[in-house]
């Protein structure tokens, strides 16, 4: 088979992936058929009376306030409907974290930063570390968007093929950190900032606590660990698995004259680039420790523990750094645009200061669908608030798992699956969390798990099976990939050359999880597993 030829439709489980996936409408209009379906049900529901008691609020007679389910065809319904749109666009928490976070990644991706960095990094590791090398630039490649699929991935077949190993297993390993290990990184970045936004929404619309924040650094330790965790399971599968099955590997002479110039080395002007890139990174860390600890604070909330203020009874240290946490969507802008920006002078790709904001511009520009997606899930979140039904799912859900006596660790866990099994049919990350927050996040806060815990099962599940679905949109661009090496290699080859990975990551995962649960360890600075309902108060 060549790269132009259609691989061939797969039969049994993966099949039934395939067809179904492929019947399922883009995630844009997915949302506006839900938002139908969410219509109908919201009349149903409010003229059957549905409703479900408020946890944390009374009337001013003691009595427990009763939420009921309000019919999104109502007048005010309506009204909100249409007079609040462009509000209702403009503030879906995601679209701001992301659009920020994007402008300065535009300028480190477009200027040849995060390719160089990948070539360096992978280029010089020693023959017996090949493996975990390119599984660990894979995984913080994450950070540099698409640039992991398009250039470590090939990167990594050439390489492998170089050492005289066979560079389907190069391929392999470097998907499975890529995509595999989506959520994996030592640092947060543009996920963090697309998920927080999301988790931020279904926390605003829950009714259940008011100017609760989370950050993007809400599972900073988690996703360390993840990746720590990772990183010898990829090296393990690859090694003592994948490649053994896919036995020696013996280049045609074609292959061997031509593995292509994308393991070139790097040029001086590249290699300065990257010395630049680091002191600037360097440089708005110092920037942000200073803001920190520095005359003034102003990173610092010194109010939350003087004496006598409004805030004093939240004197904690979280609440101290809050300004801190939060400024860290603009503190990774920054670094990506001045890393960027280092590197594209000193290499020569960004000659003056039209070329950088052309660079912004452009990442805007890649930005139009993402727009058009957000604009959709913006008002199936917004409707589904006004609807009540999203705080009464996670009311009468919380109280289900309840009475079924199954420990929160197990809940989390069965999370992880569901997601990871949800994930086969719709790729989208972002499209999949607006869809679940809105009812998971406020279920599992009434059951004692806070926004960041929610947010952490979710991204588990939603990396491991990334690698074994034909629907994840670099699933073809893999595969072409891999002929390039091997003629005739086809869908279900490269499906059962990966579910190694994803049965070995998402059991990881999911102990990774429960474990963390139980052990009661912070997920980031400032973001607690557990969380507490506070106490019911009157409302007027």
């Amino acid at each position: 088979m060549t790269g132009t030829e259609v691989a061939p439709t797969q039969k049994g489980f993966l099949g039934f992936v395939e067809k179904t996936g492929n019947k399922l409408p883009d995630p844009v209009f997915l949302f506006f058929y839900l938002i139908g379906i969410l219509i109908l049900i919201s009349v149903v529901c409010a003229m059957l009376g549905v409703s479900a008691v408020h946890p944390t609020q009374l009337n001013e007679d003691g009595t427990s306030v009763v939420v009921t389910a309000a019919s999104l065809l109502s007048p005010d319904n309506i009204q909100r409907l249409w007079v609040q749109m462009p509000a209702t666009f403009t503030h879906f928490h995601p679209l701001g974290y992301v659009l920020v976070v994007m402008m300065g990644a535009g300028v480190a991706e477009r200027s040849g930063l995060f390719s160089s960095g990948m070539r360096a990094a992978v280029r010089g590791a020693p023959k017996a570390l090949l493996t975990p090398v390119v599984a660990l630039i894979a995984m913080l490649s994450n950070h540099a968007s698409d640039a992991g699929y398009v250039v470590l991935i090939p990167l990594a077949g050439i390489l492998f093929a170089a050492a005289g190993r066979h560079p389907i297993a190069g391929i392999a390993a470097a998907f499975a950190g890529v995509s595999g290990g989506f959520s994996a990184n030592i640092t947060p970045g543009q996920l963090d900032a697309l998920l927080f936004g999301i988790t931020q929404t279904a926390v605003d619309n829950s009714g259940l606590v008011d100017g609760l924040h989370v950050n993007i650094a809400g599972n900073w330790f988690f996703i360390t660990v993840l990746m720590v965790i990772y990183l010898p399971l990829i090296w393990f599968v690859t090694d003592k698995i994948v490649e053994p099955r896919l036995g020696k590997w013996t280049p045609s002479e074609a292959q061997a004259k031509d593995f292509g110039d994308e393991d070139k080395p790097l040029d001086a002007g590249q290699k300065k680039g990257l010395a630049y890139a680091g002191l600037a990174s360097l440089a708005v860390v110092g920037l942000w420790l200073f803001m920190t600890f520095g005359p003034g604070t102003p990173l610092i909330n010194e109010a939350a523990c003087a004496p006598g203020t409004i805030e004093a009874g939240d004197c904690s240290i979280h609440a101290t750094l809050a300004p801190l946490y939060q400024s860290l969507v603009a503190g990774f802008f920054l670094m990506f645009l001045f890393a960027g920006w280092a590197y594209g002078a000193a290499a020569g790709t960004i000659k003056n200061h039209r070329d950088l904001v052309a660079m912004m511009a452009e990442a805007m520009k890649d930005m139009g669908y993402y727009l058009v997606l957000a604009f959709a899930a913006a008002h199936f979140v917004a409707m589904f608030g006004w609807s009540n039904l999203g705080f009464i799912t996670a009311v009468h859900g919380a109280n289900a798992i309840e009475a079924s006596g199954l420990p929160l660790p197990v809940v989390l866990g069965l999370m992880v699956l569901f997601t990871g099994f949800l994930n086969l049919f719709v790729g989208s990350a972002s499209a999949k969390w607006a869809l679940m927050a809105p009812v998971l996040v406020p279920m599992l806060m009434l059951l004692g798990i806070s926004p960041e815990g929610a947010t952490a099962a979710y991204r588990v599940g939603d990396g491991a099976t990334n690698i074994i679905t034909p629907l994840m949109v670099y699933f073809p661009l893999i595969l072409i990939f891999a002929q390039r090496w091997v003629k005739g290699f086809g869908l279900g080859s490269l499906t059962a050359l990966m579910l190694p990975y994803s049965v070995w990551l998402l059991l990881s995962g999911v102990i990774l999880t429960v474990a963390w649960f139980y052990l009661g360890i912070d997920l980031g600075p400032g973001a607690s597993v557990r969380f507490e309902l506070p106490d019911a108060v009157a409302i007027p």
